[in-house]
């Protein structure tokens, strides 16, 4: 039986329409929660799969938060091991900052749907399945691509979308796990910063209706594609 870890910081940005594409596959999903697990004592060497999933604290907030610490070692460890490693928006955040890349507020939010625009890199890799498909976007920090990695996309307002590190690696900045059909679990727990940002819940509630069948469906064949890349090949270099 295969293995999953999931560490989660909020409870319902979960592993959403990754969960059923692993758990068809054969894996055992787990998760940690980051906010009262102690993340400093997990062993997660021995899954198959480890993946850091988003939340609404700065990678770079050890001082106020000390599970960022405790992450950025699981993570510093799980990239020395060449395991296969998923990253989604804080996440990939947390991987970059570990592979030595900067990241920082980008001063706007980026809250809604929008596609991916893809590099040449990116329309080579798992990504290819998200040409034209708008993604949900829901941040204001930005990193920059770490050294060694792979560009794969990114948007007007946040260039820098996805990397990849050969096939072991893949950080999202975009919610490509969000289910579409859970959105409202979204709208609610994070009400305070969507009317901060100035966002109507209306038109998020209404995309996401419009999009429930087209986005799950490329989600659900970019997680396949990816999983069979490093399945086949866990610590292959390319994208």
């Amino acid at each position: 039986m295969k293995t999953a870890i999931a560490i989660r910081h909020v409870h319902f940005e979960d592993l959403g329409t990754l969960e059923p594409v692993l758990q068809a596959r054969g894996y055992t999903v787990r998760y940690v929660d980051a906010a009262h697990d102690d993340v400093g004592r997990l062993d997660c060497q021995g899954a198959d799969l480890l993946v850091m999933l988003g939340g609404p604290i700065g990678a770079y907030d050890d001082g106020q938060y000390p599970c960022v610490t405790q992450e950025m070692a699981l993570v510093c460890a799980r990239l020395q091991s060449r395991r296969p490693l998923l990253g989604i928006c804080l996440g990939a955040q947390l991987i970059a900052r570990a592979l030595g890349a900067e990241v920082i507020p980008m001063g706007v939010k980026e809250i809604g749907f929008a596609p991916l625009a893809l590099t040449p890199e990116g329309a080579a890799s798992p990504l290819a399945a998200l040409e034209g498909v708008p993604v949900l976007h829901w941040h204001g920090d930005r990193f920059d691509i770490p050294p060694g990695a792979a560009r794969l996309g990114g948007t007007a307002i946040c260039a820098n979308q996805a990397f990849a590190v050969g096939r072991y690696v893949l950080g999202l900045q975009c919610h490509l796990e969000a289910d579409p059909r859970r959105i409202e679990s979204w709208l609610v727990g994070h009400a305070c910063e969507l009317a901060q940002a100035g966002v109507d819940p209306h038109d998020l509630r209404a995309e996401a209706q419009a999009l429930q069948a087209r986005l799950s469906q490329a989600a659900s064949e970019v997680f396949n594609r990816w999983l069979d890349g490093f399945e086949a090949d866990p610590c292959g270099e390319q994208p």
